[in-house]
């Protein structure tokens, strides 16, 4: 599976897009900015949008990709995302105020968006994709997922303070079946200076990252990916965090070098 990584950062900026993956040809991990970076014909390929969570950063692109391509799509986008976050879209965003509700035009009966509601522990399949949804912890309702074509398990975890315990028990349990664990990706968007800040908006610094990485068993089988950098804060962060991986046990990859995956 090649995972194309459109946009990774945590906010816009000169070479800065928001989070946004494109998994093979036709399936979409969160909406952000990044989803600028395909092609009309690339976006009218997209089957399958699966989002996170309803921060503006990860849904920003969602309205404008169906504005681009909806009206030339022989099917409506298949969008997947928890109840909360599927509510948040109908409230603010496809409420005929902020964005034309789409889940309506042209009609009812042949709209150019249907929503559909998921939860943690579904396992869904997309595109000869087999996509499984995790359990995240931040400041509204999210979830991060695994993902997976004929090769190991892309892990993706979201927004998050810390995760669910559940999450690094599936985490591990993958590693510990074939075709295991290929790569994680996971948030960092503070610098510890910022811990405070980060603990307030419920995202993770060095510190944290480290005590989350702590609970990966066996640890230094794949590679982890940091993701989610404020664009003036990568190499703050990036130098605590190898000061606290001193020891060299994990390969730590600062995935705004990286333009694609594959697993």
């Amino acid at each position: 599976m090649k995972v194309s990584v459109l946009g990774c950062s945590g906010s816009i900026a000169r070479g800065c897009r928001t989070t946004a993956f494109l998994l093979g040809e036709h399936v979409l991990v969160d909406a952000g900015t990044g989803v600028g970076e395909l092609s009309v014909a690339q976006m009218r390929a997209v089957s399958h949008v699966f989002l996170s969570h309803s921060h503006l950063d990860h849904i920003a692109a969602l309205p404008l990709l169906l504005d681009t391509v909806g009206s030339r799509r022989a099917a409506p986008l298949q969008v997947f995302a928890l109840p909360q976050t599927i509510e948040a879209l109908r409230r603010h965003v496809f409420n005929d105020v902020i964005w034309p509700d789409f889940t309506r035009i042209p009609s009812t009966r042949a709209p150019m968006v249907q929503l559909h509601p998921i939860g943690v522990g579904d396992v869904l399949v997309a595109a000869g994709i087999t996509l499984e949804v995790l359990a995240a912890r931040h400041s509204v309702p999210a979830v991060g997922y695994a993902a997976r074509g004929q090769g190991a398990w892309w892990v993706f975890s979201g927004d998050t303070e810390g995760q669910e315990p559940a999450f690094w028990q599936r985490v591990n349990a993958l590693q510990a079946e074939a075709p295991g664990v290929g790569a994680l990706v996971i948030e960092t968007a503070f610098s510890d200076r910022e811990q405070v800040l980060a603990r307030k908006s419920a995202h993770l610094s060095p510190s944290s990252l480290a005590q989350e990485l702590a609970q990966l068993q066996p640890r230094g089988r794949f590679p982890i990916y940091l993701s989610h950098f404020k664009p003036s804060e990568g190499a703050s962060i990036l130098a605590e965090v190898r000061a606290l991986e001193a020891d060299g046990a994990l390969q730590i990859i600062d995935l705004q070098t990286v333009d694609e995956l594959r697993l």
